[in-house]
C-alpha cells in the first residue's frame, strides 16, 4: 500500500501561475507545483537551508533536496526547450499565520504561540510530539520542537510546529501544560519529567520510535507500541551523532547506564 504524501505547508500561493517563452509557437507545458514553487521561494529567494526550508513546509530535509532538484529541472526544461510555465497542483495546506514563521505570520514569540495554542476549542484532545525531521525525537529533555496535533472525533484536526524556545527536562512539562497537552509521545525521558509530566495530568506515551504521523496514528487507532514507564539516564555525550539513540535499541524502556 503506497504510503500518503504529506501536506507541505507553504506561506501564499503564487501571484502569476503561467510564463510563456515569447515568440515560441509551442503549447507544451511544464507544470510546477505549489510545494515545488514554495521550495524554490524559500532556498533560491530567501536564501533559506534545506534544513529551514524543511521546518518551514513540515517535511523532511532528504524530502526537501528531492522537491528542489524536481523543481530545477522542470524550470531548466521550460527554460530551455521553450515551453510554458504554470504553477498549479501538488500536496500543500495554507499556513494558519501563527507558527511556521514566514512572512505571514503575525506571532514568531514562543509565549504568543503557547497562548494561541491554548485556546483550543470544545472537544478537542491535543497530542504533542517530541519532533525532529518528522521522527519522534528520543530525548525528551533536549527536544527542540513540539509537533502539536489536534484530535477531535478520533480525527486530526490541526497540527502546528511548536518550538520550545531551549527548554529542558521539568521545564518542558510546564511548556506543554501552558500548551493545553493532553498526551504526550516521546522516545526517553528521565524519572524527573516522567514524574512532572503525569502530575500535570499528561498521558504519557514513551519508548516510542519511527514517524510522528504515523505514532499519532497508531494512538488514534489504539495500536501504538509505547510504555507508561519509559526512562533515560545518559549524559549529553551520550547522544551526539555517533552515540546511540534513546528508543531506538531497548533503552526507551530502561536506560540505567
Amino acid at each position: 500500500m503506497p504510503r500518503t504524501k504529506r501536506s507541505r505547508i507553504i506561506c501564499e500561493k503564487p501571484y502569476c501561475t503561467k510564463f510563456s517563452p515569447d515568440g515560441a509557437a509551442t503549447s507544451d507545458t511544464v507544470n510546477l507545483t505549489l510545494d515545488e514553487y514554495e521550495v524554490i521561494r524559500l532556498v533560491d529567494l530567501e536564501k533559506s537551508t534545506h534544513e529551514e526550508c524543511a521546518n518551514r513546509i513540515g517535511v523532511s530535509r532528504t524530502t526537501v533536496t528531492e522537491i528542489y532538484e524536481t523543481a530545477r529541472y522542470k524550470i531548466a526544461d521550460a527554460i530551455v526547450s521553450g515551453k510554458i510555465l504554470s504553477i498549479s497542483g501538488g500536496s500543500y495546506v495554507i499556513c494558519d499565520g501563527i507558527a511556521c514563521g514566514c512572512k505571514r505570520c503575525k506571532r514568531k514569540n514562543p509565549t504568543e504561540i503557547k497562548n494561541d495554542l491554548i485556546k483550543k476549542g470544545d472537544n478537542i484532545m491535543r497530542i504533542a510530539v517530541t519532533y525532529e525531521n518528522d521522527r519522534v525525537f528520543q530525548h525528551f529533555g533536549h527536544t527542540e520542537k513540539f509537533m502539536i496535533y489536534d484530535v477531535q472525533d478520533g480525527k486530526i484536526v490541526g497540527k502546528k510546529q511548536v518550538d520550545t524556545n531551549g527548554q529542558g527536562h521539568g521545564a518542558l512539562a510546564s511548556f506543554l501544560n501552558e500548551c493545553g497537552a493532553d498526551v504526550l509521545i516521546c522516545g526517553g525521558i528521565g524519572g524527573g519529567a516522567q514524574s512532572a509530566v503525569k502530575e500535570l495530568g499528561i498521558e504519557l506515551c514513551g519508548g516510542v520510535s519511527g514517524d510522528c504521523d504515523k505514532a499519532v496514528g497508531d494512538y488514534l487507532a489504539g495500536k501504538l507500541d509505547f510504555t507508561t514507564e519509559v526512562t533515560c539516564s545518559h549524559h549529553d555525550h551520550e547522544h551526539g551523532e555517533n552515540g546511540h539513540a534513546c528508543g531506538e535499541h531497548g533503552c526507551g524502556k530502561h536506560c540505567n547506564d
